[in-house]
């Protein structure tokens, strides 16, 4: 990491930008644990494991390559694989070789595996719609997506055989 020229001052945050900034990181920190909770009472998983089955099982024949799984839950490759080996030790998950290119690794959901998502997903709709959705007329909700969308970048290293 280099340090930055001494010469070049930092553009501080306007008051409207502090808004901006404050509103989405208080969001980001609160969000996650509010709608963990329901789901590890319905069906023992964090919001991160729901979320990696949960794209296991929308994607064709519940088979997906782990790097664009890691991209679809905002995981790292390395997290992910953590994440992945816990939910192959309880039955949910399998990874194989892919059969079209052995450089990458494909998650595969198991029937039990479907099973909790199956008892989690209506528990996490809920809480979606209240803490989310249901505050939002429909011109918030374009918004949101529209703002997600830009923020939401793509790296490279998803892309990386895993």
């Amino acid at each position: 990491m280099t340090s930055p020229d001494p010469g070049d001052e930092p553009r501080w945050l306007d008051a409207s930008e502090k808004e901006a900034w404050t509103g989405l990181i208080s969001l980001a920190l609160l969000m996650p644990g509010r709608l963990e909770a329901p789901l590890q009472q319905a069906a023992g998983v964090t919001l991160f494991e729901y979320m990696t089955l949960s794209q296991i099982s929308e994607a064709p024949d519940r088979r997906i390559r782990m790097s664009e799984l890691a991209y679809l839950t905002n995981g790292s490759l390395s997290r992910l694989s953590n994440v992945v080996k816990r939910l192959e030790n309880r039955g949910w998950v399998t990874r194989s070789p892919d059969p079209a290119d052995g450089r990458y690794t494909l998650a595969a959901l198991t029937s039990a595996g479907h099973e909790v998502v199956v008892t989690a997903a209506p528990v996490h709709v809920r809480s979606v719609r209240e803490l989310v959705l249901d505050p939002l007329s429909k011109t918030d909700r374009q918004a949101l997506a529209r703002i997600a969308a830009k923020l939401r970048t793509r790296p490279a290293d998803y892309g990386e055989p895993g």
